[in-house]
């Protein structure tokens, strides 16, 4: 028996978004694999050290705003044609709540701390699932984070919303045997793709870009 299912508001919202995304930006797609075992196993000491549970997601989201640093053009866009560097490094990460959808966004990401945006994104996720975020903390983004690592995807391509020039897409932690040293161990391991607009960076710049990401986040001990 056939069914018809209205689209809501936020569905309505995201798919004009995305359209428009898809139409107006010639994207291409790069990945690698980090491994995250050393983040894994600090965990229980960064809560005690910052006094707030330090997600996946916030220290993902940490990493690409101390990348973007080094490589500015990823937080660009095109103005006719000039490329504008945005100001602040506003990361959205987008988060599955009853209502839909919502990407909350973690603004001046480059000028905060893992801890500060440790509890930025614990405020952010608890107003989203409670349907309270405001109009101002779910705009902005020059960046985007996307993160299905929760539902066992190993792998996904993300769609660059339109004020963005790049997203991440991060998948599941897997265990997997790896060779270090001569010998074969098992490390857990977590694939990023980054989807890039080609009017603003091309394959070397992206590669770069994901490549220094891979590195802080293979480094922790850095923060």
């Amino acid at each position: 028996m056939s069914k018809t299912i209205p689209l809501t508001r936020i569905q309505k919202l995201i798919g004009k978004r995305m359209l428009e995304s898809k139409r107006s930006k010639p994207c291409f797609y790069v990945e690698v694999q980090a491994d995250i075992t050393e983040f894994m196993s600090l965990r229980s000491r960064l809560r005690k050290a910052h006094g707030v549970k330090v997600t996946t997601n916030a220290f993902y989201i940490y990493c690409l705003a101390r990348a973007v640093r080094e490589y500015p053009l990823t937080v660009g866009i095109m103005e006719g044609e000039n490329i504008k560097i945005a100001d602040s490094v506003n990361v959205g990460f987008a988060i599955q709540a009853p209502q839909g959808l919502v990407v909350p966004v973690i603004k001046d990401s480059h000028q905060k701390s893992l801890a500060q945006i440790a509890e930025e994104v614990q405020r952010l996720t608890e107003k989203a699932r409670d349907n309270e975020l405001t109009l101002n903390e779910i705009e902005g983004e020059t960046i985007a984070l996307s993160n299905l690592g929760a539902y066992d995807i190993d792998s996904f391509v993300g769609i660059v919303p339109p004020p963005a020039t790049v997203i991440l897409a991060v998948g599941n932690i897997v265990a997997t045997l790896v060779p270090r040293n001569g010998e074969a161990v098992v490390r857990k391991m977590v694939t990023l793709t980054l989807a890039a607009d080609h009017r603003i960076i091309d394959g070397k710049y992206a590669g770069c870009f994901l490549s220094l990401i891979r590195e802080l986040i293979e480094n922790p001990q850095q923060v």
